[in-house]
């Protein structure tokens, strides 16, 4: 499948759960993140094209609040390549506030590795 993606995708060097925010069912953990998505690491398949309300929990070294929220569409999943009991999830973020916006680029700048192609 051909690259769509028009922002470099970062490898996430830091343990960073994301939970559904209405059900507070742990969705995955970060695996890698862009300015406009990410991915997660996920123990279930997840059905592309759906609309997640998500809560990415935060420490204090990332911002002064204790979580972010933010809208975030499936966009693909498939299995893990190496382990067969983890599905990797792509997200694209569909609707994020501003002060979050701000935090959750700080994520990417401060935890993603350089570049990395998936």
């Amino acid at each position: 499948m051909a690259e769509r993606r028009t922002t470099p995708r970062r490898e996430f060097s830091y343990y960073m759960r994301v939970v559904d925010d209405e059900t507070e069912q742990l969705i995955g953990h970060l695996a890698d993140i862009s300015p406009r998505g990410f991915r997660l690491d996920c123990s279930q398949s997840l059905p592309l094209n759906k609309d997640f309300r998500l809560r990415m929990d935060l420490t204090s070294e990332v911002a002064d609040k204790p979580f972010i929220t933010f809208t975030a569409r499936s966009k693909w999943c498939k299995p893990d390549s190496m382990d067969p009991f983890v599905y990797n999830v792509g997200f694209e973020i569909i609707s994020i506030s501003m002060l979050d916006g701000k935090i959750f680029q700080t994520i990417v700048e401060r935890f993603g590795s350089p570049e990395t192609r998936w």
